[in-house]
């Protein structure tokens, strides 16, 4: 939704042209259907393995010729051969301030742990669970009268704005990635 709206509102110059989810009642095909977003669901079930399923997507990918595959909110750890075939066109985004608190419910681990600075990360996206080179990072408070949801919602907010800047930076070629690990980014091409 974050990134439509900053394609609509002229802030990335982009276009969506399929979201592919994993399960049928996602919110975002709700939005999909009411934006006409075209979407597809395709389901790891229906195939033998994760193998399998991602090279399905990944066919599906090629076929379009898409510059940039976005997994925000997409649950599934990918395989080492998706991983690869489109290395440095795949990224994710966390909410928290990666390396710390990776994997699933991160706000609550993050709140749990009483922490006093949380955010989100935009990375590239490598075999492991949240461990890819990091190319945006954006550090939110937690306030003493936070809540786990008032916290929560703020860092969404934050995962939205930082997503979008991060998907203008790739698309305008200014990220590069030095030894699987370092992203560097110029602002001047």
């Amino acid at each position: 939704m974050a990134l439509h709206r900053a394609v609509k509102e002229g802030l990335l110059d982009a276009s969506i042209d399929l979201v592919i989810s994993n399960m049928r009642k996602a919110p975002a095909l709700d939005y999909c259907r009411d934006n006409d977003l075209e979407y597809v669901v395709i389901k790891k079930k229906d195939f033998q393995d994760r193998e399998a399923y991602f090279d399905h997507v990944g066919n599906i990918a090629d076929q379009r010729g898409i510059d940039l595959i976005v997994l925000a909110g997409f649950m599934l750890l990918v395989s080492r051969d998706f991983v690869e075939r489109f290395w440095g066109k795949l990224i994710n985004i966390h909410p928290a301030l990666l390396p710390s608190f990776p994997g699933l419910d991160a706000n609550k681990q993050v709140f749990e742990h009483g922490v006093k600075v949380t955010g989100c990360t935009v990375f590239f996206v490598d075999d492991g669970c949240d461990t890819g080179p990091i190319i945006a990072q954006k550090c939110v408070p937690v306030l003493e009268d936070d809540t786990l949801k008032s916290m929560s919602e703020r860092v969404l907010k934050a995962e939205h704005d930082t997503l979008w800047r991060a998907c203008k930076l790739i698309l305008e070629d200014k990220v590069k990635i030095e030894d699987r690990r370092k992203v560097v980014i110029t602002e001047d091409k």
